[in-house]
């Protein structure tokens, strides 16, 4: 038997050599194997070993920091559930809504804890943690293609988001008034352009780093791209990405649990209370009032064009 092993170690061990010798990954030849070092390599090596981490755990820091804040100082805010109901998303929104939900809420724990790989020590568990993760895209992606097609009418810049900007939708005050914004105020849009869009370019990004041998040639030749160059710009790019999801699912979340009590009621039966609509959704409670959609209980000013 251990004329055995000793056979098998010489033959793995010139076996090995030979590898060595043809891959040309070893001496003076080492850095010509991996091309245009100097283009990415050297801001890809900076950045995950010193910058991306940091920030993303600055980011999730300030996140909850500005939520308990929030919390605290403002409060969230209530509307009355003894009123009418307004249907606001339908069985097939909240379908799709519940499976992108699921597959987020994998993605971005999976996503920071690969990010963190080395923290908890690799092995078995950032590699399983990996494999949700790809999972988790497989769940993303069925919900993106009607996510985008359902919604994207509902969701182009209106010019009353300027305004929600400009009082930050109301969030800053204890006061209920009427906020201008239709059945998406802008920070629901902005977490959909960032969550379709830039949920996208990820899927695309991270294919690329999931695959890794896979034929890259048409992407080379259209952007003069190496495959490792390639490799390193998806990984920057998706690493950046999914810091700012990882951002906007906490504050989607924060706002749909906590700062409006009952608001995460409407992805589950489908209703609005029709004071949230009146105080957060103006434009869209004046569109269904006048479109002879809902018999409003509140007065609004007329003048308003929708």
């Amino acid at each position: 038997m251990r004329k055995l092993f000793l056979l098998l170690f010489l033959v793995l061990d010139l076996f090995g050599q030979s590898q060595i010798q043809q891959s040309q990954i070893w001496d003076s030849q080492r850095i010509t194997n991996i091309e245009n070092y100097p283009s990415l390599g050297k801001l890809w090596t900076t950045l995950q070993g010193e910058y991306i981490a940091t920030i993303a755990f600055v980011a999730i820091i300030i996140v909850l920091a500005a939520f308990a804040l929030h919390y605290m100082v403002i409060g969230p805010k209530k509307f009355s559930h003894d009123g009418k109901k307004i249907y606001a998303f339908s069985l097939f929104e909240r379908g799709f809504h519940f499976i992108a939900a699921l597959s987020w809420l994998i993605l971005v724990p999976t996503g920071l804890i690969m990010m963190f790989g080395s923290y908890f020590g690799g092995g078995i568990f950032v590699r399983t943690c990996k494999n949700l993760h790809g999972f988790a895209t497989i769940l993303f992606i069925i919900s993106i293609i009607p996510m985008f097609f359902w919604w994207i009418k509902r969701m182009l810049p209106a010019s009353y988001d300027l305004r929600w900007m400009m009082i930050v939708g109301g969030y800053l005050s204890k006061i209920k008034r009427p906020v201008p914004a239709g059945k998406f105020n802008f920070g629901q849009k902005s977490w959909y352009y960032i969550a379709v869009f830039g949920g996208f370019l990820m899927i695309i990004t991270g294919a690329f780093m999931y695959f890794l041998d896979f034929n890259t040639t048409t992407i080379q030749s259209l952007f003069g791209l190496s495959q490792i160059e390639l490799l390193r710009l998806s990984a920057i790019v998706h690493n950046f990405l999914g810091i700012l999801c990882a951002v906007f699912l906490a504050v989607h979340i924060y706002m749909a649990v906590f700062a409006i009590k009952g608001s995460i009621h409407s992805m589950m039966n489908g209703y609005k209370e029709e004071e949230e609509v009146y105080i957060l959704h103006s434009y869209w409670y004046k569109e269904l009032t006048k479109k002879k959609k809902i018999e409003p209980s509140y007065t609004y000013d007329p003048d308003v064009k929708i």
